[in-house]
Order: structure tokens, then C-alpha cells, then sequence
């Protein structure tokens, strides 16, 4: 079965030596891919539980076609075994289901035999995954704020501010308007994108001039905030 690393699994007897170069192959690329996931999750910390399984996984899929050969009976067998286990866990990062797949796929080529395939495949991916990382590839630059006023109820809202958000803001959209203190005061919703080099200080002191120095907050990270 591993007379050559680009041979494939067939139905002859797991030699001692085979079964040690998949699992070791498998452990390693393993190891690799996790500490691919640890050293580019940096916004939140890392799940040591999802690190250690994307360690384990490669080596029991290998293990598994080991197993099952290209006998269909032990395919069906195992199937049938795996269907009874339940896995629960809370949503994750769509990202982390990639590294459960590149874990499998790492695997399966082990199992297989084909452990230069593994290799390569493996670090190509994992060199992939860093480059991605670094460029921050698809990582909006500008994100959203949160801006909430509040003013006076005889204020013309709608064109109070057109002034001030143009000079302070690449877009801003009035998402809601509601009343506050029994009617006397209105709260506006904006949602806007600051220019670059604005200073927050600066933007809501130029606010204050124009609502009577009432309450201002902006919100930095609208896309974590269900303000509206």
C-alpha cells in the first residue's frame, strides 16, 4: 500500500511502517494548521479546544480510511457507527469551518497514501492562509459609526447638520428620528463613515453649536451595536 507515496489505498494488510508515516505525516500537518489558525486569529482569542481538535483531526481521518480501505462493507459499517454521535456547539467563525475542512483534506490524503500530496497541499494552504492574513484581504477599511444627537423640538433637523456631517464625514444617512422627554426633545439616528484624520472631538464639537450643547454620543463599531 505504501510501496510509494503517490500510490493509493488498496485492500492488502496496514503495514507497521505505513501506518506510522500517515499518522506522523498527519500529526504534523495538523500541528501546522493549528498553529496557522492560533497565529491569525487576532482579533479574538483563540479556541484551545478547536486548536487541539484541528491537531487531532488529520490523524483520526487517516486513521478511519486506513480502516476502511476501498472495502464498501467497512464503509457502510463505519457510517453507520458516526451516525449516532452528535456534535453541539455554539455558531463560530465561518473561517474556522475552512480549518476543519483543510484539517480533513490533510488527512484524508495521509490515509490514503499519498503523503507528498499531504505535504504539499498542507503548507501551500497554510502559506495561503498567512499571505491572506498579512494583505488583511477582505477587511473593510471604512466601517460604519453610530451618531445620535439630540435636539431641541423646534430645531429644522433635516438640514441642521447638512453643513457640518459634509465637511466631517465620507457618507452619513439619518436612520431614525424619535421623540424624547415627553415630546419637547427629538433624538436623531445617524449612520455615518468619518474621513480620515477627523477627530471625534472635533466632529462633536462642531455638533454641540448647532443642538444647544444637548446630549451626543457616536458609537465607533456600528457592526457590534444594535442601536438600530
Amino acid at each position: 500500500m505504501f510501496d510509494s507515496i503517490f500510490s493509493a489505498t488498496s485492500n492488502v494488510a496496514i503495514s507497521l511502517g505505513g501506518l506510522a508515516a500517515s499518522l506522523g505525516v498527519s500529526f504534523v500537518l495538523g500541528l501546522l494548521v493549528s498553529v496557522v489558525y492560533i497565529k491569525t486569529h487576532k482579533t479574538k482569542t483563540p479556541s484551545q479546544s478547536f486548536a487541539v481538535t484541528l491537531v487531532l483531526l488529520p490523524a483520526i481521518v487517516a486513521v478511519i480510511i486506513l480502516l476502511v480501505g476501498s472495502n464498501i462493507a467497512r464503509a457502510f459499517s463505519l457510517a453507520g457507527a458516526f451516525s449516532i454521535i452528535r456534535f453541539r456547539s455554539a455558531p463560530g467563525d465561518p473561517k474556522d469551518i475552512t480549518y476543519v475542512l483543510f484539517s480533513m483534506a490533510t488527512g484524508l490524503a495521509a490515509g490514503m497514501g499519498f503523503l507528498l500530496y499531504a505535504v504539499v497541499v498542507g503548507v501551500f494552504l497554510c502559506l495561503v492562509v498567512v499571505l491572506l492574513e498579512v494583505l488583511n484581504f477582505g477587511q473593510v477599511r471604512k466601517t460604519d459609526k453610530i451618531l445620535k444627537i439630540t435636539i431641541p423640538e423646534n430645531l429644522d433637523f433635516p438640514n441642521a447638520f447638512n453643513g457640518i456631517l459634509e465637511k466631517y464625514t465620507l457618507s452619513n444617512t439619518l436612520r431614525r428620528v424619535k421623540t424624547a422627554e415627553l415630546g419637547s426633545l427629538y433624538e436623531l439616528n445617524y449612520s455615518v463613515i468619518t474621513r480620515d484624520g477627523v477627530s471625534e472631538k472635533e466632529f462633536i464639537d462642531a455638533l454641540r453649536t448647532r443642538n444647544g450643547n444637548l446630549n451626543i454620543s457616536l458609537v465607533l463599531d456600528a457592526a457590534n451595536n444594535s442601536e438600530f
